[in-house]
Order: structure tokens, then C-alpha cells, then sequence
């Protein structure tokens, strides 16, 4: 085992935290922004890259793994958290939006996962944080999650967050399942990836499903989510008032402030 073995337990419903427990002198690398809360004698600490022994202990090696993470969209920075004491010690780690928190033990799936760029949560301590270019132009131009996707790699514990509800599919070799692009959150890496243009004029222009759709091929496992965050995003762009306030809602209390405002 390359990776530290870290315990854990998952709270919550529909906004939920992971909490690690973590053995003397053991870590978890966890995304910028994620940290929730921890015990005494855990030592926090910012490191460029993913903190792997891969690419090199030097500046260089440093460098190239923060800037593939620059390239998925994420922060130049991960946060380690390591128990310096004597006996077990808890941090925990929360979601960034409402969703689930996928645990995955990569040593069950050939040691690498394929995922969305910004839905690594934590992960033991060894696993690497990559980048996963998409050879195919269809798959980088229309996917919806451009030419570059994460990969995560190694024989931990891994945590993954993606919107609403997550279903697993275990796909037979040679069956294939059509999704939206953006609904897509992982999958192993011996599942084949393809982009189609939605058939029929009337379906590709009316349809309010996009002209793409995602066409996975197994053998293999994916991952797909009710919820995306880009879907979340535009519906409450969408629904959020241009200035201040619509007409309907709050109309009470701003009848008030016009009031003592004497209009």
C-alpha cells in the first residue's frame, strides 16, 4: 500500500461533510477551501501540488504539479492534514453545494478514476491529482467539460462531490449509456467516451436538452449527477431579481422602506 489508510464516516443528507480519522503520522490532502473542522494535533499545512512523491521532490517537479492543477481550473494550492499525537485524530471536510460525497478505493478500480475537474473533495495521502486530456476534438469541443479532465491515481481512499442525487452504473462490455454532458461526474478508465449531436432539427433546436449528448461505453463504472453545478448556477442567475429585488417577492418590506422614505 502506497497510499496512507485513512478511516472515515460520512454525516449528513443533501449538504454533507466527510470526517477522516487519522492514525499517528498519518495524512490527508484535502482541495483549498474544503476544510471544515479538526482535533488537536492535527497539523495543517499548504504545499504545492497534490503532495505525491510522483514528478519529483524538487522545485521543478513542485512546479509542474501545481501548474497541471492550475490547467483543470483548480487553485495553485492543496492543504495537508497530518495527526502529530499519539492516538486517532479527526478532521473533517464539507461540501462546497448541495450534493453527495462519493467515497472511491482506487485499488478497486484498476488505481485510477476519471472525474469532473472540480469534483475532488480529499484523499489519502499519495494519491495524485492529475490531468486527463480528452484526445478526441468532439469529446474536448462539446463535452462540456472541455479537452480536460481530472484523473485521480494510486491505491487510497479518495472523496468525490458532485450535485443532487449520484447513481453508479456498471456498465457490460459493449453496453453504452446516453447522458447529458454536465451530468457525467466519473468514471473508471477503461470506459469509452464519446460526444453525439442530439438527432432531428426540431429535437437539437427546441429540445431545452442541449445538441450533445454523452455516449459512455463499457466495460466499466461511471458516475452520473441529477444536479450540476453549471445547471444550479443559471437557475439562480435566472431567477435572481437585476436590481435589488422583484416585484413579487419582498414587496411588503419595500413598501415599508418607501414609506418611511416618504414615497
Amino acid at each position: 500500500m502506497n497510499n496512507h489508510e485513512i478511516d472515515y464516516k460520512i454525516y449528513g443528507d443533501d449538504m454533507q461533510f466527510v470526517e477522516v480519522e487519522l492514525d499517528p503520522q498519518e495524512t490527508v490532502v484535502a482541495e483549498a477551501g474544503s476544510f471544515m473542522m479538526m482535533e488537536d494535533d492535527i497539523h495543517m499545512e499548504t504545499i504545492f501540488g497534490d503532495g505525491s512523491s510522483g514528478g519529483g521532490s524538487g522545485l521543478m517537479g513542485k512546479l509542474f504539479s501545481a501548474g497541471k492543477r492550475v490547467l483543470t481550473g483548480e487553485s495553485l494550492f492543496m492543504t495537508t492534514f497530518t495527526n502529530t499525537g499519539n492516538g486517532k485524530k479527526r478532521v473533517s471536510f464539507a461540501s462546497p453545494y448541495p450534493g453527495k460525497i462519493i467515497p472511491m478505493d482506487l485499488s478497486q478500480y484498476g488505481g485510477k478514476i476519471i472525474c469532473q475537474k472540480d469534483a475532488f473533495l480529499a484523499a489519502a495521502k499519495g494519491v495524485q491529482v492529475g490531468i486527463e486530456f480528452q484526445r478526441k476534438l468532439g469529446v474536448g469541443f462539446f463535452g462540456g467539460e472541455g479537452f480536460i479532465m481530472q484523473k485521480l491515481e494510486g491505491d487510497g481512499m479518495a472523496f468525490v462531490h458532485a450535485g443532487g442525487t449520484i447513481i453508479k452504473k456498471d456498465l457490460l462490455p459493449g453496453q453504452s449509456l446516453r447522458v447529458d454532458t454536465g451530468c457525467l461526474v466519473a468514471m473508471t478508465s477503461n470506459v469509452n467516451y464519446e460526444i453525439e449531436f442530439v438527432k432531428g432539427v426540431k429535437t437539437a433546436l427546441f429540445g431545452g436538452e442541449g445538441l450533445f449528448f454523452a455516449t459512455l461505453r463499457g466495460p466499466g463504472s461511471v458516475w452520473i449527477q441529477s444536479l450540476p453545478f453549471s445547471r444550479l448556477a443559471s437557475r439562480v442567475f435566472a431567477a435572481a431579481p437585476s436590481r435589488g429585488g422583484s416585484k413579487d417577492e419582498g414587496s411588503i418590506a419595500r413598501g415599508i422602506f418607501d414609506m418611511f422614505n416618504g414615497d
